[in-house]
């Protein structure tokens, strides 16, 4: 729960400039999450989100940048939100936790694998669409090899 939780902080902060934990608690809750502030609280802590600018003479919630900690972070939800994966030619099929499909996808755009082109996701199954059919095994084992940590 915690980590699904967490994945949708992620993907919620990713789509909308969330500027209070208030803000958060209530999108969290629209999106099927019983929270209370204690919780969305520590989640913020825990994923080590900041506030920075939002252009709207306003902040909001981001992750912070360090590199090595957000990739960590988006490594975990990956590992956390997958299911399976198959490829079609360039096309890399990757089916996830019901709910958890945006979040991935969101993870994997944001580590910038060079093979990636981009992500479209639904409730629980990912279309990547790959460089190549050769990039596309060469991705296939860079999650096999997240997963399994």
């Amino acid at each position: 729960m915690k980590s699904s939780r967490q994945a949708k902080i992620v993907e919620l902060i990713a789509i909308y400039d969330i500027e209070t934990q208030g803000e958060l608690a209530e999108r969290l809750k629209e999106a099927g999450f019983q929270v209370t502030q204690a919780t969305v609280s520590r989640d913020i802590r825990e994923l080590n989100l900041t506030k920075v600018s939002s252009g709207k003479k306003g902040s909001k919630y981001a992750l912070f940048q360090t590199q090595d900690a957000t990739s960590e972070k988006y490594m975990r939800v990956l590992k956390d939100g997958f299911l399976s994966m198959d490829m079609a030619q360039n096309i890399l099929v990757i089916k996830t936790v019901a709910g958890m499909a945006m979040a991935v996808a969101a993870a994997i755009d944001a580590l910038k694998w060079h093979q990636v082109v981009g992500c479209i996701a639904g409730d629980d199954t990912i279309m990547c669409a790959i460089r190549s059919v050769e990039d596309t095994k060469i991705v296939m084992e860079k999650i096999r090899r997240i997963v399994a940590k």
